[in-house]
């Protein structure tokens, strides 16, 4: 039996689930959570039949029908102005790409979310390797939901600096260069190029390249913390409540912690559950 916050009254409410670390399993545990209360969902999920020393293994031809009541529990209590990030890749199974990721994308559509946005974590500090038909994943699939068209984004908190580039490039333009010149190959997207003058950061891509964590933290499969940061800082403001409901070793509530939010964390194994409140906690202390 988990301990759930109530309230003195005898009533849960909503800042009793902020700043907290639950042992359980996440699909029993959301269904206690409020609905509309959360600002942001970023997690990495087990993957199909990974850590199956840890977690157990969730087959791919499962992954979806095991998902899927997560998904419905994820979009009651993510509120509609909320983003939920999904962190997941897919596994070579007899060869092939499995297709379960895939298959998950248009599920969640189907229950009502909605597609927004892909963003790709690229591995920079991957090691090479192949297998006979393929080489060694450098990346890794952060996908973005939501609720509805409309919902929070701060853009300018994760612009990054314009570079170098930009010193020779705008040094000299020519006349095309101050106009909207429309893409030769008839893309139909065009520039202005004059539009970078002055500009000391610039808008990032979809990519992010980010080292994997050099330490597990004791943990299988810990991401950096930079993930989730670039993420919270998107889409969240201070005082707002990040949910992470594969927490493991605390990664999302340390990054959430250090960036003036409140997380909740939802994780079923209790040594990674002290290991994560360990870990908030020596936060507390630095």
């Amino acid at each position: 039996m988990v301990a759930l916050p109530l309230h003195m009254n005898g009533h849960q409410q909503e800042n009793d689930w902020q700043d907290r670390i639950i042992q359980g399993d996440c699909q029993e545990i959301l269904k206690t959570v409020p609905s509309d209360s959360v600002d942001l969902v970023v997690t990495s999920p087990p993957y199909a039949d990974s850590r199956k020393k840890t977690y157990g293994g969730i087959h791919p031809d499962q992954y979806v029908e095991w998902f899927l009541p997560i998904g419905a529990e994820l979009q009651r209590v993510l509120k509609p102005t909320g983003s939920f990030v999904l962190n997941i890749k897919e596994k070579v199974v007899d060869g092939e790409r499995h297709t379960y990721v895939l298959e998950l994308i248009l599920a969640l559509r189907q229950q009502g979310w909605l597609w927004t946005e892909e963003y790709i974590w690229h591995k920079k500090n991957s090691y090479p390797g192949k297998w006979p038909n393929r080489f060694r994943d450098a990346w890794e699939r952060c996908l973005q939901f939501n609720r509805s068209k409309q919902f929070n984004m701060y853009q300018d908190s994760v612009m990054v600096p314009t570079g170098d580039w930009a010193k020779t490039r705008l040094r000299k333009l020519s006349e095309t260069d101050q106009r909207r010149d429309e893409s030769r190959v008839g893309s139909g997207f065009g520039k202005n190029i004059s539009n970078w003058v002055g500009r000391e950061q610039a808008y990032p891509n979809n990519v992010l390249h980010l080292a994997t964590e050099s330490s597990n933290r004791k943990h299988s499969a810990a991401f950096p913390q930079e993930l989730p940061k670039w993420f919270i800082k998107l889409f969240t403001q201070e005082g707002d409540l990040v949910l992470d409901p594969f927490m493991g070793s605390g990664t999302t509530a340390l990054a959430a912690k250090a960036l003036g939010r409140h997380y909740l964390g939802i994780e079923i194994q209790p040594e990674y559950v002290e290991l994560a409140r360990q870990s908030v906690g020596d936060a507390d202390c630095e």
